[in-house]
């Protein structure tokens, strides 16, 4: 499992290009190493994962996350970084990677089970329903995992070349190599540095 120092708040960064319309690629930039500072992950706590659900209309306001749950959620995250470094490097994909974003397509449950109340008769019921929600959104991630990988803009994602910057982007162009203004400004910088100072040009 990724890991990360300590929880924080959302760095001044602004989203990468292509999160606006792939929350599965918002997951995987959720543990975000930021230049000059300590790593901030955004599903560290249950309730920072029960946020970031809830920020990206994939559960109900209401709904309150406990720890296996929001395991279950950084555990898919490590997996979908998997095949998006698999998919950059146009590589085989880690197994295990592929294995849980399958297993999280078919974690959907087709229909809520039937119960019986002596107050109020026969009902459908969901015995876990915090549970059966994360399932859901597990589901949906994975779903779009898939449609991001399989589709037309497969041949743009891309990994921010501006190390330590961990973020994956949808290239909004093909010569687009950073994940935002700050990591290109930053390589910019360090490049123009080791000229007048004549250390190694960073890539």
């Amino acid at each position: 499992m990724e890991q990360s120092t300590r929880n924080a708040v959302l760095p001044p960064l602004p989203p990468a290009p292509g999160g606006e319309f792939h929350p599965s690629l918002e997951l995987a930039n959720s543990a975000v190493i930021v230049p000059g500072a300590e790593p901030v992950d955004l599903l560290a706590t249950p309730a920072e994962a029960t946020r970031w659900l809830v920020d990206h209309d994939l559960a109900p306001a209401d709904v309150e996350l406990q720890h296996y749950c929001s395991t279950l959620l950084m555990d898919l995250r490590q997996h979908v970084r998997g095949l998006f470094k698999a998919a950059v490097d146009r590589a085989e994909p880690p197994v295990a990677s592929l294995r849980a974003v399958n297993d999280a397509l078919l974690r959907t449950p087709t229909a809520a089970l039937l119960g019986w109340d002596p107050q109020g008769g026969w009902q459908r019921v969901a015995p876990h329903p915090t549970t059966q929600i994360v399932e859901h959104a597990l589901a949906s991630l994975a779903v779009d995992v898939a449609e991001l990988v399989t589709d037309s803009e497969a041949d743009r994602l891309a990994a921010c070349e501006a190390a330590p910057c961990n973020r994956f982007f949808v290239r909004t162009h093909a010569r687009r190599r950073w994940c935002s203004t700050r990591c290109g400004d930053r390589v910019r910088a360090a490049r123009a540095y080791a000229r007048r100072s004549g250390a190694p040009t960073p890539s």
